[in-house]
């Protein structure tokens, strides 16, 4: 999921929220089990026209922009690729007119909607095979918003489409919790995983038993587990934190929640969620034996499926000879 502000996230849009709010639910969130809804034509016509309907009556906001954003996602993801580019478009838009009035960052919502926006956009020029032009706009949205929330968001889309094949970037291991990270570099030989968390995350927990069978099976062929964390400036209930006591909290949530992955060392860093594109939690990431990424994957992944992605980088000659395609084929969350 992408990184939010709990506390700060809803708000009021008359009688229209609870019918969005719902619809919402229904197509886009995580169902149980991690499983994703897939929208229909009939749901996504549908919530198109209550946000028009809102925006006759009501205007724009940052939450409608929001909503707007999800449906060109789900336009994406019902194969509607020319209008899902469309609809970004136009989200971005109306996003940019926004910001001639206030700060990107002055609320969670409005760089929620455009970092959707410019992530639809990005994916669906991809898709109809304009990977230059996708990289290109993500770079320039990298260079005019590098310095806001939608750093990592924007680094993640990048990192689908460049980071596989490539050395993976070295990690911030100055502050940890749990026994001392060693460096990748130190791990070199090694297959490594980075499994990305956040202490509000719901499918970070959920991929947790998935990773500790996982390590359990191949931590004795070799396999190094890392766990990057960052701080978010609150802790439990959305509360804000000093950061002792964030990391206070997030020691307390990894003692709770992360008990049978104990063992597995957690460097806390802003730059290597910024760096790793971790805007999305969890991110899981393959490093093969020589140091080069093998999977770049926002969001949970099966048993079945990350134990495959594991049994081509374990082997001492996987480093050598496998290459996977991720980037080309996924879609973040």
């Amino acid at each position: 999921m992408e990184t939010f502000l709990p506390h700060r996230h809803h708000g009021c849009m008359r009688g229209w929220v609870p019918k969005l709010l719902i619809l919402g639910c229904i197509v886009w969130s995580s169902l149980a089990g991690a499983q994703k809804a897939v929208p229909s034509p009939a749901q996504v016509a549908q919530a198109e026209a209550q946000v028009e309907a809102y925006r006759a009556r009501n205007g724009v906001d940052a939450q409608l922009l929001q909503f707007m954003a999800e449906i060109a996602r789900a336009k994406l993801e019902l194969g509607q690729v020319a209008a899902a580019q469309d609809y970004a478009r136009q989200t971005e838009q109306l996003c940019r007119q926004q910001l001639t009035r206030r700060a990107l960052d002055a609320e969670p919502r409005l760089p929620l909607a455009l970092g959707g926006a410019l992530e639809v956009q990005a994916q669906a020029l991809a898709k109809n095979g304009s990977r230059g032009a996708a990289l290109a706009l993500l770079r320039q949205a990298l260079r005019q918003y590098g310095t806001t929330s939608l750093q990592a968001r924007l680094q993640k889309n990048l990192n689908l489409l460049t980071l596989e094949g490539r050395p993976a970037p070295p990690l911030v291991e100055t502050q940890y919790i749990g026994p001392k990270p060693p460096s990748l570099s130190a791990l070199r030989g090694r297959p490594v995983l980075l499994f990305f968390w956040a202490h509000w995350c719901a499918d970070c927990k959920h991929e947790e038993p998935v990773i500790s069978r996982l390590e359990s099976e191949y931590g004795p062929k070799g396999l190094a587990l890392l766990g990057p964390t960052q701080r978010y400036g609150y802790a439990a209930y959305g509360e804000p934190a000093t950061p002792q006591a964030e990391l206070q909290y997030i020691d307390s949530v990894r003692r709770q929640y992360y008990a049978d992955l104990s063992a597995m060392p957690v460097p806390v860093s802003k730059l290597n969620f910024d760096r790793y594109g971790a805007s999305t939690t969890p991110t899981l990431v393959l490093i093969n034996r020589r140091g080069g990424v093998a999977m770049y994957h926002p969001g949970v992944l099966s048993y079945d499926e990350l134990r495959a992605e594991i049994e081509k980088v374990i082997a001492p000659s996987a480093a050598a000879s496998q290459q996977t395609s991720h980037s080309a084929t996924r879609t973040p969350r």
